[in-house]
């Protein structure tokens, strides 16, 4: 594929998703018993009060926010681990970060509840304990992305029976714990937004200024070393803005898998591995795919709900599986 045609593509694509991100947002927003025209959202948000509006704005777009949001950070945190650990199979939610997150924050909000503005830090510190678990309990003379994701997946299971045992423990009538476990975004309010909206568009932001670092990280340590390079601190570095990503939208919408897995790989299919190009429409691509299964999960059983994590699991599994068969041997 010539470089004209190549760059026609990623042009192609990143319309696309943006078109699509559009058409859901609006198809989002009128999934209810309230349905709005353009025109009277727009009139509703910005030239004069509308009931109907005010009601939509309330309970719909602090959870299309969250979507948007949660689904972008996920996406890029998954490019992030998979660009520093140099593993095809890499996602914060099956090698532990998400269950590390969930546990602490889950302790948290049971019982500190009035420390509910400390819940990004201890999701963090959640993450950053589960990858370390899972970097040390890996090694072996080096590490192996099967390794990496066996000891990730055992580590996720662990945090996650402990932080359904605390569920447990509360009674289950917590719905704050309860929706961290459950991984469901259902009657987020705005105070839930302000806290992603503190970090998220940050990391972001700091994600695409490390998407030149990624690409050098994809060559060998030494030749990266040899051309200045320090590869452990970015590694460091780098890791540490995926975690933070994974970390505060788990504490927020619950451990949602596969997003991460999903989402890097369908854009490297469509524009290919330079990562200047590759984050950016990693974060259209995973919002876009996020409020996708949110909405989805919102009709499928109206007027009951299921959670986009639900959604995510039951297509990430196949996806997963006929990644697993189709990547070939990754060392024992």
């Amino acid at each position: 594929m010539n470089r004209k045609r190549k760059g026609i593509i990623t042009i192609f694509a990143f319309v696309a998703v943006c078109v699509l991100l559009i058409l859901v947002l609006l198809w989002s927003v009128n999934e209810g018993s309230i349905e709005l025209s353009a025109s009277q959202l727009v009139k509703g948000l910005f030239i004069e009060y509308d009931d109907d509006v005010a009601t939509v704005y309330d309970l719909r777009f602090p959870r299309i926010i969250i979507s948007l949001l949660v689904g972008a950070a996920l996406a890029v945190s998954g490019v992030l681990l998979q660009s520093v650990l140099k593993n095809p199979l890499t996602d914060p939610g099956i090698i532990g970060i998400s269950g590390g997150a969930s546990f602490t924050a889950v302790i948290l909000t049971a019982l500190l509840p009035r420390l509910f503005f400390l819940l990004p830090l201890a999701a963090f510190l959640g993450g950053l304990l589960a990858f370390f678990l899972v970097y040390s309990l890996s090694w072996k003379g080096g590490l192996s992305p099967l390794r990496i994701v066996l000891v990730g997946v055992a580590v996720s299971t662990m945090f996650s029976g402990l932080s359904s045992a605390i569920n447990s423990m509360s009674g289950g009538n917590q719905s704050s714990v309860a929706s961290i476990v459950n991984g469901s975004i259902t009657m987020k309010t705005w105070d839930d937004v302000n806290i992603v909206l503190y970090y998220l568009p940050i990391f972001l932001v700091f994600a695409l200024l490390v998407s030149g670092v990624c690409n050098l990280m994809a060559l060998d340590d030494k030749t990266a070393q040899g051309i200045g390079l320090n590869v452990s601190r970015w590694r460091i570095a780098i890791s540490l803005i995926a975690v933070v990503l994974a970390s505060v939208s788990t504490a927020v919408a619950g451990v949602v898998s596969f997003v991460g897995l999903i989402v890097p790989h369908i854009a490297r299919i469509l524009v290919g591995n330079n990562h200047k190009v590759l984050i950016p429409f990693t974060i259209l691509l995973g919002a876009l795919i996020f409020l996708t299964a949110d909405t989805i999960g919102r009709i499928l059983a109206a007027p009951y709900e299921i959670s986009a994590s639900i959604v995510m699991a039951v297509a990430g599994g196949p996806f997963f599986i006929a990644l697993l068969r189709g990547r070939g041997n990754y060392g024992s």
